[in-house]
């Protein structure tokens, strides 16, 4: 295999990104997780890269504290340049050992700054503080800080939790104000919306006469989401597609490059590297690209970078040619490519939907017959893409065993737009990662662990379907 598209540090996992983008590259920090027990300290590592495609890692950035320092583990933050041109960076400090007055680890704004363009970086554990009366001291956490240049204030966005109220309506973004970047003070909320459990990594950012809050949440689902103002300080509507990606793909934060705005964010693993087994917190790094709508809100999809490092197309051996019709106005229908699939590649499809088709999508690592495959599975009349296989899980011998109430893989459900006509669906796939994205709008990370190989295929239910183009590339050496 060439080298890898998503990229994850040798022996451990990736936890919460901070990216910060100067002279045209990426330089992205992030929550350096090791599994193991007793737990080691948490230390923003590095990684960069200037194509999207190619990461170089440079290991430690920030290190976290000792068994007695307020820091122990170093937790999501944020990075500016004063005008002066002294890099500052706001992080969470959280030791275990250290309580609030509510018997739960205290969670602390710190500040480190560098003079030498983030080479190294000197803490100021002076200027640590924690939340005020009326916030959960466990909740203080993921500072996220921008210049309001009309205010003529810095703001610092926390992810906070009211002391009472419902317990999972308590979240809030809280928000302190500075002139310096050294003294701030405690002000409004930044937004209330008595809504979430918490809004974990806010993010905020202009484009194109509009500004986007970012964040993520853990209550109806475990998902980042966005939303639109006209100001930065609101008030935010609520956009129809309002989420950047399904369960799998979480704490997604934002850079831009060039006029283009990137998402980058974790794809989750899961235990014991199952198909079945629970999500965990950190994974693999994933970038997806934002695009903005002639109205303001965003799409999501795959760089043009990534994309095109796929440049050696694996021939399809299918019975029939393209365009491929399946017309099965009451059935099911398939074709399924007699060639495997290599570990990482890059597919597309285009499906010309007639009105009134129920479902049509893709296979992935099928088998000949198509039965046994991992489905991407886009339900016109649903207005959604979900990710799906067969077999589901089982729990005994009977037909009543099999999990078939459960129409889909839970929490990877995306809300898409499918009226009549053509439609696109793309797919990366490298080892046990799989990311989908439909017109370059709507986007579905998933893990993919129990079927290692198979083929690509294409289908249709209960309706009409022509595929006009399916194509598979990969990279050289792969």
């Amino acid at each position: 295999m060439g080298y890898p598209v998503f990229f994850q540090p040798a022996d451990a996992w990736v936890g919460d990104l901070i990216p910060y983008q100067a002279n045209g590259e990426f330089q992205l920090f992030y929550l350096h997780e090791v599994r193991s027990e007793p737990k080691p300290g948490t230390a923003w590592n590095l990684v960069t890269t200037k194509d999207l495609v190619q990461f170089e890692d440079h290991g430690v950035a920030l290190a976290h504290g000792t068994l007695e320092e307020p820091d122990f583990n170093c937790y999501t933050g944020s990075i500016v340049a004063d005008e002066s041109g002294i890099h500052h960076l706001f992080y969470t400090g959280q030791n275990p050992a250290r309580l609030g007055a509510d018997g739960l680890p205290l969670q602390l704004v710190m500040h480190a700054s560098s003079a030498d363009g983030m080479a190294t970086w000197t803490k100021h554990p002076e200027l640590a503080f924690g939340a005020p009366d009326g916030y959960g001291s466990a909740d203080w956490r993921d500072p996220f800080v921008f210049r309001d240049k009309e205010a003529g204030v810095w703001r610092m966005l926390l992810a906070a939790r009211h002391a009472g109220g419902p317990e999972r309506r308590r979240g809030v973004i809280a928000q302190c104000v500075s002139t310096d970047l050294v003294t701030w003070t405690h002000t409004d909320p930044f937004w209330d919306p008595r809504r979430y459990i918490t809004h974990e990594c806010p993010d905020v950012f202009e484009w194109g006469g509009w500004w986007y809050m970012v964040f993520s949440e853990f209550s109806e689902t475990f998902t980042t989401r966005y939303r639109m103002a006209k100001s930065p300080t609101g008030p935010w509507t609520v956009p129809a597609l309002d989420s950047v990606d399904g369960r799998a793909f979480y704490a997604s934060k934002t850079a831009e490059r060039d006029g283009r705005r990137f998402f980058f964010g974790w794809i989750a693993s899961k235990e014991g590297n199952s198909d079945d087994g629970a999500w965990q917190w950190a994974g693999t790094m994933a970038v997806l690209e934002a695009r903005q709508n002639p109205d303001g809100t965003l799409s999501f999809g795959f760089a043009d970078e990534l994309v095109e490092s796929f440049w050696d197309e694996v021939p399809l051996e299918l019975e029939t040619g393209l365009p491929l019709r399946l017309d099965v106005p009451d059935g099911y229908g398939a074709a399924v490519a007699t060639n495997n699939l290599p570990a990482q590649f890059h597919a597309r499809a285009v499906f010309d939907i007639q009105a009134g088709t129920t479902e049509c999508g893709m296979l992935l690592r099928s088998s000949p017959d198509g039965d046994r495959s991992y489905i991407l599975r886009l339900e016109p009349k649903r207005g959604r893409l979900v990710f799906d296989r067969w077999p589901r899980t089982t729990t005994g011998d009977a037909q009543w065993h099999v999990s078939g109430d459960v129409p889909f893989a839970i929490e990877l459900e995306r809300p898409c737009n499918l009226p009549p006509g053509r439609h696109t669906l793309e797919v990366v796939v490298d080892g046990d990662l799989c990311v989908a994205v439909v017109d370059r709008q709507v986007a579905l990370s998933t893990r993919i662990y129990d079927l290692p190989a198979g083929a690509i295929g294409v289908f249709a239910g209960e309706g009409c379907v022509t595929v006009t183009d399916l194509e598979v590339r990969k990279r050289t050496d792969n």
